[in-house]
């Protein structure tokens, strides 16, 4: 009997976890060579490491080891002081939909590709908690149309278009 209730409590925890944040699905497969190189930061989610940040950077470098150098880069709105991370990143399986990234080893975070333009000149990052969010272009701004297709889609990831911060890039 002990049992049957543990199940049943353990069941409506899962249960409840699963509404809160529904599955992510990422897209189908990413070619990690096609997405080397520098994006530029369209819109994210606040959060510390950024705060304050212009002009933001992410560039992918292959490692020897097969893992993925970041460096991510910006300028402080106030100072305009500038601001480097570097970080490393591997993909958790053959898709390389799903990374793990590391600016403070031995903590990794998840950078969960959503959405990415067939020719890579676009890409929509989030993770499972929905805490974090990124659009990301290959120029430094993004066409109005395919930022008005990307916020149509937010809902079906579980993000909202209220805490986006709209990127100054000069």
């Amino acid at each position: 009997m002990k049992n049957y209730f543990l199940s049943f409590f353990c069941l409506i925890f899962l249960l409840g976890c699963s509404a809160k944040n529904p599955t992510l699905n990422t897209v189908k497969n990413v070619d990690i060579k096609k997405y080397l190189g520098t994006w530029y930061e369209i819109a994210r989610y606040e959060h510390s490491f950024e705060k304050d940040c212009k002009n933001v950077t992410a560039t992918y470098s292959l490692k020897e080891n097969d893992e993925i150098k970041v460096v991510n880069k910006c300028t402080n709105i106030n100072t305009n002081s500038s601001k480097e991370a570097v970080g490393s990143a591997y993909s958790i399986d053959e898709t390389n939909t799903k990374l793990k990234v590391s600016f403070f080893w031995p903590f990794y975070g998840d950078y969960w590709i959503l959405d990415l333009d067939e020719n890579y000149t676009y890409a929509v990052i989030g993770e499972p908690s929905r805490k974090y969010f990124w659009i990301l272009s290959r120029d430094k701004k993004l066409d109005e149309n395919r930022k008005n297709e990307i916020l149509k889609k937010l809902p079906q990831y579980g993000y909202s278009e209220e805490p986006l911060i709209w990127t100054i890039q000069e």
